[in-house]
């Protein structure tokens, strides 16, 4: 763990959360290993689940994955889990790096408990598990509206934004993550690439793609090329500089390429980018 987490003033947060939504909310690390819950038992619906090694398996695969989506998204996902309930994940960051993660599930989001056991009894069918107690647990279920997840959803963005504000969790400056974070985020505009961060580190890319995989959900190239963009974004918003000092300014040694590059991350050149930019804040035009 690459973090230092306050658990007596998180446990606190979690359980405020948690009778204000009336939804189970959990920390993971940024290993997807959980470090906090509130209740701290799981639901009914999910011990029957995990009382089966086959289920227990699946839970923790489908923790990983959403995990590792928003990770990638650098936002909120909510997806319905391998066995058909209601969850959604928040990154938590501490500049690049993903320190954690914000959980909130697993709740009961379909028209009517009917239509909802139908659908969990195809998607559980194949578990060895009791049944009968299962469908009971479904029934049990409070019946959550679309809207309401994703209002709790909002509030945990929320919750995530004061845990920094806060200062419920800090990083481990001694940690490899941090320190090739702060070297990517001091060197990203030179000529950097996953061999010489691998020789500056003494390490194989084998670990560093897991270290890029884990803190930034992407490759470290991918990363590198997203914090050049984001760069070039601000000097097209705040400066008039000519786009081949732009691009000079944020790494890119190729003109051509650097055009390529920002049209495939914004979806357009940065003329245009620039363009719409100014249609939409004219104050701007006159600066």
């Amino acid at each position: 763990m690459i973090s230092n987490f306050d658990l007596v003033k998180l446990n606190d947060l979690l359980k405020d959360f948690y009778n204000l939504t009336q939804i189970r909310i959990t920390v993971f690390d940024e290993t997807f290993h959980e470090l906090a819950a509130y209740p701290p038992h799981l639901s009914p619906f999910c011990r029957i689940i995990r009382a089966n090694k086959h289920g227990e398996s699946e839970c923790k695969n489908c923790d990983t994955r959403s995990c590792e989506l928003a990770a990638k998204l650098r936002s909120p996902y909510t997806y319905r889990c391998h066995a058909g309930l209601t969850e959604s994940i928040t990154p938590l960051y501490l500049g690049n790096i993903v320190i954690g993660y914000l959980f909130l599930g697993q709740v009961f989001t379909y028209p009517s408990h009917e239509e909802g056991w139908k659908k969990i009894q195809e998607l559980c069918s194949h578990f060895q598990i009791d049944m009968n107690a299962l469908q009971d647990a479904c029934y049990k279920s409070p019946l959550i509206t679309d809207d309401y997840i994703n209002s709790a959803s909002h509030i945990l963005q929320a919750v995530a934004t004061y845990l920094c504000l806060e200062q419920m969790f800090s990083l481990r400056k001694k940690e490899l993550p941090v320190q090739i974070d702060e070297y990517i985020s001091d060197h990203f505009t030179e000529e950097l690439d996953a061999l010489s961060i691998c020789r500056k580190f003494h390490i194989g890319k084998t670990q560093l793609y897991e270290i890029s995989r884990q803190n930034y959900g992407i490759g470290i190239a991918e990363h590198i090329r997203n914090l050049r963009i984001e760069k070039a974004k601000k000097l097209l918003e705040d400066s008039n500089m000519p786009l081949a000092d732009i691009a000079s300014e944020c790494g890119f040694r190729d003109y051509n390429y650097f055009i390529t590059v920002f049209k495939n991350v914004t979806g357009m050149p940065p003329k245009k980018y620039t363009k719409i930019y100014l249609k939409e804040r004219p104050w701007k035009a006159d600066q």
